[in-house]
């Protein structure tokens, strides 16, 4: 007879095909971080295409909460202002190098990682993503997401997406890994994700 969570009481254990794995990070004393890194189970290989740009743009809304936020880009921004244009999705050229893209939808969100998957781009939540941000952007524009180690006190949280690769890091004072994983769990349950904190 087979256990539940067994496969055709092969005894090997019905994983799901995705984890989520969420946990401090060690970027210095002075910077509070969370990692979440988005595997595939088995392989360990980080999950990309469709189904991991649905993963993420379920994150996100929930992660801000009824916050605002913002996405940040630094380059290729002649792409993302064609894509922006054509997809009608509102931006603002923030500063010489920097792109605003202000609260897109879970479906806007969708589209911008599925087109731009390869790309690293940013993201600010908080009040204080609902106007301008004149020093965070210049700085954004010069020396790309390393801007946000500087700012990120003022903001729930910034994100540095690296989709390609399956990972955010979340730098913030507010959220740490038991929060993140409460405020996604409801949101990643149709996508078959196991959210874990390793060791």
């Amino acid at each position: 007879m087979s256990s539940p969570g067994n496969a055709l009481g092969s005894g090997a254990l019905d994983l799901p095909a995705f984890s989520l794995d969420v946990e401090v990070l060690n970027l210095g004393s002075d910077v509070k971080a969370v990692g979440l890194e988005l595997l595939e189970t088995e392989s360990r290989e980080p999950v990309r295409g469709s189904k991991a740009a649905q993963i993420w743009a379920a994150s996100f809304p929930v992660l801000a909460g009824d916050e605002f936020y913002t996405l940040d880009f630094f380059s290729h921004l002649d792409r993302v202002r064609d894509f922006c244009s054509t997809h009608e999705i509102p931006f603002r050229d923030a500063a010489e190098r920097c792109l605003v893209i202000p609260k897109p939808t879970q479906e806007q969100l969708l589209d911008i990682f599925t087109r731009f998957e390869s790309e690293t781009f940013g993201v600010r939540v908080g009040p204080a993503a609902q106007t301008p941000d004149p020093a965070v952007e210049g700085e954004l524009s010069k020396r790309g997401l390393d801007a946000y180690q500087s700012a990120y006190t003022r903001y729930t949280f910034c994100a540095v997406c690296e989709p390609e690769d399956g990972w955010i890091t979340l730098l913030s004072e507010k959220l740490w890994p038991s929060e993140v994983i409460r405020r996604v769990r409801p949101a990643l349950q149709p996508f078959d994700v196991h959210i874990a904190r390793p060791n």
